[in-house]
């Protein structure tokens, strides 16, 4: 049975990037690997999911085994929260 999360924040994505890479039974050294970047710069975007661009997590989330699905928020939830500085409040690459 599949589960879809709801990811509203970075903070959120950091912590299910770690889970489903987790649960994949990969180490960041393998993804990093399959990624084509270095172990570091995979546990840099882990640690700091703002970051990565679309074209990277769309490839992240394919080694993942995890599929985006997109949806139409209702209208009556909570409004998204602005975007805000990165953990460290400075600008960070485009991964």
């Amino acid at each position: 049975m599949s589960q879809s999360f709801t990811v509203r924040t970075a903070d959120q994505l950091t912590t299910l990037l770690q889970a489903f890479r987790k649960d994949a039974g990969l180490t960041q050294s393998q993804v990093a690997q399959r990624l084509g970047v270095t172990q570091q710069t995979y546990s840099a975007l882990e640690r700091n999911a703002a970051t990565v661009g679309a074209a990277r997590l769309l490839k992240l989330l394919h080694i993942l085994g995890v599929e985006l699905a997109l949806s139409k928020r209702d209208p009556d939830a909570s409004p998204v929260p602005p975007p805000g500085p990165t953990r460290s409040g400075t600008e960070q690459p485009d991964w």
